[in-house]
């Protein structure tokens, strides 16, 4: 079935299968991905999908790990995954004419791995390592830090990663059991993009994943968590002091979702953006400020993030509140609006000139259960957002003060308490 410039097919046993065409190219990229992340993870068991991920590539049935990594060499392709909150991907990039090749190394590796327990054992050491090493990266931390903080009680403010504890005591026999019971057809779904036929990729799907089917998808919690505002200060030696506030954002599927774009990209999204030229090109108090925005099945998040000297935090910080306040009661420019939407439709046409963006864009969206637009549905869509849909989300997302904010830096723990509020 051919939909929005792609094609997609569903086998009896619950994979599917998804794949854009880019004739103009020499190579293919394909990604497996697998809908099971750190959301799906029991508190005791937190890091476990991301642990997993690491061991796919230590070994199966057929190939030890090195032959694994000399065969993607030999091939002159790319081989990696990652791990995220809601799914689990594992990818490649080849020369088209490897793809036959890439592919069966992939599918032994995703359904027939080993993970014997000196494996765990070993690999266990290199998370530990990655652990510690993410800790050493304020700049990097503070984002994991600012969605444990606004999403408290809620499994999508668990990390990636996992923490320490967990990850120095799970056992081989917890591992095999969790991967079992995720890594099903059901929960599975390939996608490539590139100079690819999509019948060759559902012969290859047929004839090396023939795996027995399962029933259903993952149960995930759909209840929206509440925000709690309150600030929370982290102490350490750094030299510059981090900061991300934000607050509760939009789901993946929700309407307004093209007007949060617009909205971002005018907030904090380039160097024409409010914050940037208010708090680093007029007032030089960062060096670095930027909004984002993420969005999940139920929820999603908005925040800023700015790094500055430790006795510049007061003051960015009620920079930030002000512009935040100035864009909900004001709203923005027909200038603004104009410049943002040019903006993001630039970046994405220009991002989807690269297979691997294309593969990632179709096999996120299909394991999510979300909307797979056509590059011209999708520029009609940033098109349509008016000044007045802007203003409205900006007050629907900030009106009501529910601020949640992060900071690290050397200084007390009490500092800063309440200074946000």
């Amino acid at each position: 079935m051919r939909e929005n410039g792609f094609q997609r097919t569903e086998r009896e046993n619950g994979i599917r299968i998804l794949t854009e065409r880019m004739p103009s190219l020499r190579s293919v990229t394909t990604g497996l991905w697998v809908g099971v992340g750190s959301r799906d993870e029991p508190r005791e068991l937190s890091g476990i999908s991301h642990f997993i991920e690491h061991l796919l590539f230590k070994g199966t049935t057929l190939r030890t790990a090195r032959r694994i990594a000399e065969e993607f060499d030999a091939m002159g392709g790319e081989l990696n995954a990652f791990s995220a909150k809601e799914y689990t991907c594992f990818y490649s990039k080849v020369l088209d004419e490897r793809l036959d090749d890439a592919f069966e190394v992939m599918a032994d590796m995703l359904l027939r791995s080993l993970m014997r327990p000196q494996d765990v054992d070993a690999e266990r050491k290199v998370i530990l390592e990655e652990i510690a090493m993410h800790e050493d990266s304020p700049d990097d931390i503070i984002h994991d830090l600012f969605v444990s903080a606004l999403w408290e009680s809620h499994p999508l403010g668990q990390s990636v990663l996992g923490s320490q504890n967990v990850i120095r005591t799970l056992g081989s026999g917890e591992i095999t059991g969790y991967y079992r019971t995720h890594y099903r057809p059901c929960n599975i779904v390939v996608a490539a993009a590139g100079n690819v036929d999509h019948s060759r990729v559902v012969e290859l799907v047929d004839r090396l994943m023939d795996c027995e089917g399962g029933s259903g998808i993952n149960t995930r919690h759909s209840f929206v968590p509440e925000i709690r505002p309150h600030t929370v200060v982290y102490d350490r030696p750094t030299e510059q002091a981090h900061i991300v506030l934000g607050t509760q954002g939009l789901p993946r599927q929700h309407p307004s979702r093209f007007a949060l774009a617009v909205l971002d990209n005018i907030l904090g999204g380039g160097m024409s953006s409010r914050l940037f030229q208010k708090i680093r090109e007029e007032r030089a108090l960062v060096y670095s400020i930027f909004s984002y925005h993420s969005m999940y099945v139920e929820t999603g998040l908005v925040a800023v993030y700015a790094g500055t000297s430790p006795q510049n935090v007061s003051a960015v910080m009620e920079l930030i509140k002000e512009e935040i306040a100035r864009l909900t009661e004001k709203g923005v420019s027909e200038e603004e609006l104009a410049r943002s939407k040019d903006h993001i439709k630039g970046s994405l046409v220009l991002s989807l000139e690269d297979s691997g963006s294309r593969m990632t864009r179709i096999g996120k969206a299909e394991v999510c259960g979300g909307e797979i637009l056509s590059l011209n549905d999708l520029l009609a869509r940033i098109d349509a957002v008016s000044r007045e849909d802007v203003q409205r989300l900006a007050k629907q997302l900030f009106g009501s003060r529910k601020l949640v904010a992060t900071v690290i830096g050397p200084f007390g723990d009490k500092e800063l308490q309440g200074h946000l509020f």
